[in-house]
């Protein structure tokens, strides 16, 4: 199989979604692999790396699109990318369509096979390609969060930790899933009283166990949310619905009761946002402020610290590209579940019911009956 890689266009995303290492491993399986020119320049890779580990280099991006049957990106494509879909050609990337109507009508328009990172889920539940973007977005949360507490920012001017003689951060965490999680490991570890919201009693008592008691666990119910956010310095919004729209948990509501200067970092915007208030900004303008709150919504978080998400990204999708490449999105389909439930659009149909279900007039295929 042919695959392909290009820059990334998306504000501010140094990210790629191939490494060299990887380009190694497609072309030791005997595949062929083109690269866009600086596609990994961001991200600390140089074109010369590339060509010594067997890729093709092409001088624009139009080149690869035409001429490849896997895209390899991070990245949704942006509207000015629509024009090179194609039928049949696979995309293989983080979509989030539940949030981004026109780029799913586009790839069901062009007849794009388009595989989701964020919806591929192991024989275990798991979201193994979601999995290392949520851990770094989570602790990025708690460190943007920090910065944006400080009074230059038009934080409250209020530090994670305290000092001796003065109160800590009140830090709210909504959801206790991969990011709630490792948004808890740092923000407990930079010493601020952290609480965590879930709906799941079982995963509570999973985090009282993992953290000792050094965090207050509650039910997530509105009740306890509101009470949670008002006496609140910094929310961390990381709540999941793998492919759907996220619920609205942070209520509009809610600012006016808030401290001025606390701060409210939407990690699910990218799903659409947990916050009634919460709209996309990017890392050249990241911030707003709403009833005095601070708003931190940047879409693609990770990609302030591209080569460290790079890596890690590509580690976990590795593996399901090659299976892919290998036997085809036809043949791997009808192997395997798991990459199975990673197919958002194929041949025009829509084939994630989450996505489905967050549209009125949209029916949901089972891709298996299409393959």
């Amino acid at each position: 199989m042919k695959i392909g890689c290009v820059k990334e266009i998306k504000n501010n995303e140094f990210r790629v979604g191939l490494t060299p290492d990887n380009v190694r491993a497609y072309v030791e399986a005997g595949h062929d692999v083109l690269i866009e020119k600086g596609a990994g320049v961001g991200s600390g890779f140089s074109d010369a790396q590339y060509e010594r580990a067997g890729a093709k280099l092409a001088d624009d991006a139009a080149e690869v699109w035409k001429s490849v049957e896997m895209m390899v990106k991070v990245k949704e494509p942006l509207e000015e990318e629509y024009p090179l879909f194609r039928e049949g050609l696979i995309l293989y990337t983080y979509l989030h369509l539940a949030a981004d109507k026109q780029q799913m009508d586009a790839l069901l328009a062009g007849k794009v096979n388009a595989v989701a990172y964020e919806t591929l889920t192991e024989v275990d539940g798991s979201l193994p390609l979601l999995a290392p973007m949520s851990q770094i977005a989570g602790r990025l949360s708690i460190q943007e969060g920090a910065k944006y507490l400080e009074k230059t920012y038009g934080g409250e001017g209020v530090l994670l930790a305290g000092v001796p003689g003065t109160p800590k951060a009140h830090v709210v965490i909504l959801g206790g899933g991969t990011v709630g999680t490792n948004a808890a490991k740092i923000a407990v570890g930079m010493g601020a009283d952290v609480t965590i919201l879930d709906i799941s009693l079982k995963r509570l008592e999973q985090l009282d166990d993992m953290f000792g008691g050094r965090v207050q666990t509650l039910v997530s119910t509105d009740s306890n949310i509101e009470r949670a956010v008002l006496g609140a310095d910094l929310v961390i919004g990381a709540v999941l619905i793998p492919g759907g729209s996220t619920p609205k948990l942070f209520k509009r509501d809610h600012l006016s009761g808030m401290r001025d200067g606390a701060v409210f970092v939407d990690v699910a915007i990218d799903q659409g946002g947990c916050g009634e208030s919460s709209h996309v900004t990017t890392h050249d303008d990241p911030i707003y402020v709403e009833d005095g709150v601070v708003h931190y919504c940047v879409g693609n978080m990770p990609g302030a610290v591209a080569r460290t998400s790079t890596i890690a990204l590509t580690n976990a999708t590795l593996r399901y590209g090659l299976e892919i490449a290998a036997k085809g999105l036809e043949g791997a389909v009808a192997e395997s579940d798991v990459i199975a439930s990673g197919v958002n659009t194929y041949l025009g149909k829509l084939t994630c019911k989450n996505v489905a279900d967050s549209f009125e007039g949209y029916d949901y295929v089972d891709v298996k009956t299409l393959v």
